[in-house]
């Protein structure tokens, strides 16, 4: 087995976050409905963003939270994803590694620019997101960095990604690569809307043992299993993949594993100012565990820590150091180095 250099790496769309306050006025005029995702070409995205007031840029994407998450507890991560050779990619390529995510990809050289996310927030903390994928979709499998995946103790991947036919090839072939080093393979549903286009897609994946652990919260197995009843789609999950964390909102997570459920409770929050990037976190907390072989439940709790700060504030990236909150709780005890 190849010497291990990472906890995590993960695998996703690379988008920067331009994030920019507006009011209901603003949404109204650009025929925008608040709470919304739209995906939009680049033509609509730089018109809106000429129109937009003033943003923060913030590197963004479901597998890059995860990263930074891994990162902030002190792990060790990496991240692979398609930026192009724009300000945006170099953006996004320098704040990436300036937490220490290592970031192997080569730009796209030529072709579509970075792919951005412009997140409109208006004074009753709605988000209305519009997204141009761009770049991020032209992950190929000559982006998979064999070195990196052998060295990586979990490689995770971003179910967003699982729609251009390159990029299942490049899925399939770091499972490929972490399997034939020993390693294991995660796999986040990422959204129901995903799982009702790639529902017999992602079952294969979980059948066949592509992937060892699936992330989804309770709205996405429902929709994986097309049941209404949550007990009947988790008795499904087990007996489809080997490890499963589910997240269930206010009434925590469950962590499925054969005829084992474990239910940890939701993190106590004083002010949940935006939910947007709860899932990333606490797939970061719970394969930093998995990781570094902390029982489950104990991977769970990390998990819950890593949700509850990232609701406390604007944004998907940590803002307090995760891995001080773990020390204060004392999550880190017993978990191995």
């Amino acid at each position: 087995m190849a010497e291990r250099k990472y906890d995590v790496l993960a695998i996703g769309n690379a988008i920067v976050d331009v994030l920019a306050q507006a009011d209901d006025a603003f949404l109204v005029s650009e025929k925008l409905v608040k709470g919304s995702m739209h995906l939009i070409e680049a033509d609509r995205a730089e018109t809106l963003y000429d129109t937009m007031g003033p943003g923060q840029l913030i590197s963004g994407g479901c597998a890059g939270n995860t990263a930074a998450g891994v990162a902030s507890l002190g792990g060790s991560a990496a991240f692979i994803g398609k930026v192009a050779d724009d300000e945006l990619g170099h953006f996004y390529r320098h704040d990436m590694q300036s937490v220490g995510i290592a970031f192997p990809a080569k730009p796209l050289a030529e072709g579509a620019p970075t792919a951005r996310c412009l997140i409109l927030i208006t004074p009753d903390s709605e988000r209305t997101m519009n997204t141009y994928l761009g770049a991020c979709q032209e992950l190929t499998s000559a982006d998979i960095d064999k070195a990196t995946v052998e060295a990586a103790e979990i490689t995770y991947l971003e179910g967003y990604l699982w729609d251009p036919p390159k990029a299942k090839e490049a899925f399939r072939t770091a499972s490929e690569i972490a399997h034939g080093a020993g390693r294991k393979v995660a796999l986040t549903l990422s959204d129901s809307f995903c799982v009702d286009r790639f529902r017999s897609e992602f079952l294969e994946l979980m059948r066949s043992g592509v992937v060892d652990v699936v992330f989804a919260n309770n709205h996405e197995v429902l929709a994986l299993y097309e049941t209404s009843d949550l007990a009947t789609g988790i008795e499904s999950l087990a007996a489809d993949v080997g490890l499963a964390a589910v997240t269930l909102g206010a009434e925590g997570s469950l962590v499925v594993r054969g005829g084992e459920r474990i239910n940890v409770p939701a993190p106590e929050v004083e002010t949940i100012l935006d939910k947007t990037g709860a899932g990333d976190l606490f797939a970061s907390g719970f394969l930093f565990g998995l990781a570094r072989n902390a029982p489950l439940g104990r991977c769970a709790e990390l998990g819950s820590l890593a949700a509850g700060e990232i609701i406390s504030h604007l944004g998907a990236r940590p803002q307090a150091s995760l891995q001080s909150l773990a020390e204060q709780q004392r999550l880190l005890a017993g978990v191995s180095a």
